[in-house]
């Protein structure tokens, strides 16, 4: 049995008639800039969340830097982030002009360590980037009082957290702004780069989407010198598409972890995914720990099951980040994650006798 890590392609063949159709009226229309699909696109987006607005981007890296900056966010600040997360964390805090300070991951659910946050503020601090790891939300009554108490903006990473939920309320509408990509494989994918701001702070909206549009609201306008970050209207149409199966595809998600738990319980090598109390967790991915972590992707691949590593190497301890000087002691539990951690197979159109290959061969590794 073949088990790919992702099937975006049987994805596509669940909705072809709709994607098709969606894709052959941006083109009868020429609407590949701007257009109704990126406003319906967005109008749909914000009544799905409860937001007021929404602004279309070209990917998610992009809000990340969109934002922080529309924040006043840049030379001298500090802007608080986890050491166990994808580099656009980091890297668009220094494209604002800031300096990223790490904070270790916690080691039941992989994202920062809320624990440790305020002995990372100092008098620069500006802000604190919450990443939702894997689709599960931290724990954001800890970081909203934290940025309260100190006067810091609180900036919600929700790439891999489209629609989970933490006290009933979805990821991105906590802090100041709430910045999503729909990268293709994410659980709200298009059919390539694209991403988009979402919050309730009309000011806020307003410079975000003059600032991603060159510095104006209406063209040859230029208010401010900006940037170039547009959600086209291809991948509007095609996010317009997918939206109204989301639902239906998380809860296919959360039924994968399931069975996966169900299956997988038991193992004393490898440690199952916990979940956050008051969080509903998305599963964009199922993340096990796991002893001889290598050894077991390794033959996971050989009996046709592909795993994946989120993330192989802590950002302090990337070579971008070797001005810094961090050492594995400074972040130790990011350094043992990197060890153990493995990604294993999840999408909504995975079948049940798929995870149970998975399971089978996990069991048969560690019994040999």
């Amino acid at each position: 049995m073949k088990v790919p890590f992702a099937d975006l392609n049987a994805q596509y063949r669940s909705i072809k008639p709709e994607i098709d159709s969606a894709i052959a009226s941006v083109i009868a229309e020429s609407a590949f800039i701007g257009g109704h699909f990126v406003k319906d696109f967005e109008d749909q987006f914000a009544k799905a969340c409860g937001v007021k607005h929404v602004i279309g981007c070209g990917n998610g890296t992009d809000t990340l830097y969109v934002i922080m900056k529309m924040l006043g966010i840049g030379s001298g600040d500090e802007v608080i982030t986890p050491a166990n997360s994808w580099i656009s964390s980091s890297e668009s805090i220094t494209q604002a002009g800031a300096n990223p300070v790490f904070v270790d991951a916690d080691a039941d659910y992989f994202s920062l360590d809320e624990s440790l946050v305020e002995s990372k503020i100092t008098n620069r601090t500006k802000a604190v980037i919450a990443v939702h790891l894997h689709g599960q939300m931290c724990e954001m009554d800890k970081l909203k009082a934290i940025c309260e108490k100190h006067g810091l903006f609180l900036i919600e990473d929700c790439a891999q957290a489209h629609f989970s939920e933490y006290g009933g309320i979805i990821a991105g509408l906590f802090g100041a702004a709430g910045s999503f990509s729909f990268y293709p494989g994410k659980n709200l994918g298009a059919y390539g780069d694209a991403g988009c701001i979402i919050t309730n702070d009309d000011k806020l909206a307003e410079r975000c989407r003059m600032y991603a549009r060159h510095g104006a609201l209406i063209k040859h306008q230029h208010i401010i010198e900006g940037v170039n970050s547009r959600l086209d209207g291809l991948q509007a149409a095609i996010l317009s598409a997918k939206l109204p199966h989301l639902g239906s595809w998380t809860a296919k998600r959360i039924e994968c972890a399931a069975h996966y738990n169900e299956r997988l319980v038991g193992i004393g090598c490898i440690v199952l995914p916990a979940v956050r109390s008051k969080t509903k967790h998305t599963f964009h991915l199922y993340v096990i720990r796991a002893e001889r972590r290598d050894d077991l992707a390794k033959f996971l691949q050989g009996q046709g099951i592909e795993t994946s590593v989120h993330y192989p190497t802590p950002l302090p301890f990337l070579p971008a980040y070797s001005y810094m000087g961090h050492k594995r002691s400074d972040f130790p539990v990011a350094a043992k994650l990197q060890e153990e951690i493995l990604s294993l197979p999840i999408y909504p159109e995975m079948q049940g006798e798929m995870i149970d290959y998975v399971a089978e061969n996990i069991k048969n590794f560690y019994r040999n």
